[in-house]
């Protein structure tokens, strides 16, 4: 610590010692953002008798140009350029002790077209700052200079339609149940009975690989086996998500041209693989004419609590910017977490062009992806058909519904469980284009269709009455939104 701080007096930026972050310049209140700048917003909780300021001030130091005392080499830079500033300070609506720090970093501080530097940068050693209880990453404004430096999906929503020659509705799949431990031949009959019965995918889920019950090469060649046959069946295409996921991003371009050789329109790879591995693959998929499908397996490690981690609106950002086609964005209404303004704020963010702020849904920037093509968000865990008009009224039609338990879990078999899907969106398509409430009509409507469609009569007595009535956790803090 210099003289002059231990007399009181304001220490000058470049005497020696340690000096607050905010008298160090990574604060400043009078700071106009640029159009190019990356913006975050933090929530950040100081230990107690931290400035909140203060603390504010050190993410945005230690997460740019910072370090614990004054180097002399920031003279050999343009020091006040490469600075990230803090330049508001927010109290959280009705969470004491918790403020929303909002921080501009000049687009120079990034590699072009790389999540690897970004992330490395934003939530690199901050997240382990002592004179923090908890932070947490909740918005990032992506400046239209940085998003025009990635490529951004392999296809997008228009060109998988177009590949798929599906309009209209919302796609509909299933996760393969149990999804370990079957043979292959087995496996590919689930695949071919939910394909035949009315679904246009099923997948492979996160956790299955390559184990000593089923090798990925004989799951790939009976799962293709059965899309093929159910292809040939009903006239439609579809597809199966081959889970390349693998030890190293060498075996899984193996597999990736392996399921291309055999014809397959999809690919699946998990989160869990890290972000320069996804990204290399979402190259890979764009080259090849194959659709990139993403399991976000591990996400809620960091995105489902409140005051640590981070958001999974911005892990949306992140994975659109990287190029997948696919992106499991949550239900409301399943087994999984999911707010309903916070589910919509995600949605938006994977589908939209531009999103403009809204805090109500967790959106603190306005977002524009300079005509980047969007991300198909992908709903599954726990829903079923009697909730297909909420599913529809909720989330749209460009979503991918997957019933996993709802199709290989009805009690007449795995292609009328698929059947029923079908039936129940399809009914309830043609109720919304005729302008009917579907909210208030919906059960009606199923009903009246379950009586010329077995299947989905089975389908509502099974799971009508099933629902996950739980406080969301993950709930925006600036509007109260009701809890589905």
């Amino acid at each position: 610590m210099s003289d002059d701080t231990k007399n009181g007096a304001e220490p000058d930026r470049w005497d020696p010692g340690v000096h607050s972050y905010a008298s160090m310049g990574y604060y400043n209140a009078d700071y106009e953002p640029k159009d190019t700048d990356v913006l975050a917003m933090f929530r950040i909780t100081p230990q107690d008798g931290v400035d909140p300021i203060e603390a504010a001030a050190a993410v945005a130091g230690e997460s740019s140009t910072a370090t614990w005392t004054v180097v002399w080499t920031d003279r050999l830079t343009a020091n006040e350029h490469y600075q990230a500033k803090c330049y508001q300070v927010d109290d959280v609506p009705g969470r004491p002790g918790e403020y929303f720090a909002y921080v501009a970093y000049d687009v120079d501080l990034f590699e072009e077209g790389s999540i690897a530097n970004l992330t490395s940068s934003i939530i690199g050693n901050v997240f382990g700052f002592k004179p923090l209880k908890a932070l947490r990453l909740e918005d990032m404004r992506i400046p239209v200079a940085y998003v025009k430096t990635f490529q951004g999906p392999a296809h997008g929503i228009v060109m998988e339609r177009e590949m798929l020659n599906k309009y209209g509705r919302p796609l509909l799949g299933a996760t393969v149940k149990p999804k370990l431990g079957l043979s292959a031949r087995n496996y590919g009959r689930v695949v071919y009975e939910a394909c035949r019965g009315g679904l246009d995918f099923t997948k492979d889920d996160e956790n299955i690989n390559s184990q000593p019950f089923m090798r990925w090469r004989d799951r790939f060649l009976y799962s293709m086996e059965g899309v093929n046959k159910a292809v040939a069946d009903t006239g439609e295409l579809k597809g199966h998500y081959l889970n390349i996921t693998a030890a190293t991003v060498e075996e899984m371009y193996e597999r990736a041209e392996f399921a291309k050789e055999l014809g397959s329109v999809v690919v699946m790879i998990d989160l869990t693989i890290g972000f320069s591995a996804m990204q290399s693959l979402a190259y890979w998929a764009r080259r090849n004419s194959v659709l990139l499908h993403l399991h976000r397996a591990g996400h809620s490690t960091y995105t489902r609590q409140k005051s640590h981690g981070v958001s999974f609106r911005v892990l949306a950002k992140w994975c659109r910017l990287i190029g997948v086609d696919h992106i499991h964005a949550g239900t409301v209404i399943g087994k999984l977490e999911g707010d309903p303004a916070t589910t919509k704020g995600f949605y938006d963010i994977l589908r939209e062009d531009h999103i403009p702020t809204n805090p109500g849904n967790g959106i603190f920037f306005d977002q524009d992806w300079a005509s980047m093509p969007g991300v198909m968000p992908v709903a599954s865990g726990g829903i079923h058909a009697a909730q297909m008009h909420q599913l529809l009224d909720l989330l749209g039609e460009d979503v991918i519904l997957q019933f996993g338990g709802g199709t290989i879990g009805h009690p007449m078999g795995i292609a009328a469980g698929a059947e029923a899907n079908r039936v129940a969106l399809e009914v309830v398509v043609k109720a919304r284009n005729e302008g009917r409430n579907l909210l208030k009509e919906g059960p009606d409507i199923l009903r009246k269709a379950a009586e010329s469609c077995r299947p989905l009569q089975v389908a509502i007595d099974t799971w009508g009455d099933i629902t996950y009535d739980y406080t969301s956790t993950d709930a925006p803090d600036t509007a109260p939104t009701a809890s589905v």
